[in-house]
């Protein structure tokens, strides 16, 4: 078993690393912004069901197969840039229809749960993040590695649940806040598609 002072640790420095911004937060954010927070929440709950992926590749050793192969890193980095550029080209197909309309479009909690999984999965920097970070808390000597490995994992979905719904339950309120308001919609939904080509673009040119 991990020990308490070593789990109270990981959770602290997990909380600190979802506050800190990038890809899955600002994602959580933009979402929640410009469909409400439940949206965030679906999206943050899908974002964890990655995780729970990641953490499995990592104690079954499949993100070391991920550092090691260029090509396999490669596709699924390709891949995961793919996926943002099509949510890019919603985004800004959105905003040109909230132009000429009041009504948002709405989009319902399977679709946006299962947006939050293929956004976490398709990153492998994800998995290489876990294989770096997971093990620096693991002690052979205190039981079955594969163990810990899963429970750090389960320590860090728990942090970035509680981060990125208060994330959600915040940029939600602006997003009400806003959604009476045809022209501001646009603008969520052209600052949403800029960011999400921003991150594909990002990833894609990022290095392994």
């Amino acid at each position: 078993m991990i020990e308490s002072e070593t789990a109270a640790v990981f959770f602290l420095a997990s909380v600190v690393l979802g506050i800190a911004p990038g890809p899955d937060n600002i994602f959580v954010l933009t979402q929640s912004a410009l469909n409400g927070r439940v949206a965030g929440i679906m999206v943050t709950l899908g974002l964890c069901t990655g995780l729970l992926v990641h953490t499995g590749a990592v104690t079954l050793g499949v993100a070391a197969v991920l550092q090691a192969s260029a090509l396999a890193f490669t596709l699924l980095k390709l891949i995961g840039a793919g996926y943002l550029l099509f949510l890019a080209w919603k985004a800004f197909s959105a905003a040109s229809r909230n132009l000429a309309s009041n009504n948002a479009p709405t989009m319902n909690g399977w679709r946006l749960y299962r947006r939050g999984i293929i956004m976490n999965v398709t990153n492998p920097k994800v998995s290489i993040f876990f294989l770096a970070f997971l093990p620096q808390f693991v002690n052979p000597s205190n039981g079955a590695v594969s163990l810990q490995m899963i429970l750090l994992g389960g320590l860090f979905i728990v942090a970035t649940l509680l981060v990125f719904g208060g994330i959600s339950l915040l940029a939600g309120s602006v997003g009400h806040w806003l959604s009476g308001s045809a022209r501001a919609q646009q603008w969520l939904n052209w600052l949403a598609g800029t960011v999400f080509a921003a991150l594909a673009i990002k990833l894609a040119l990022s290095p392994r």
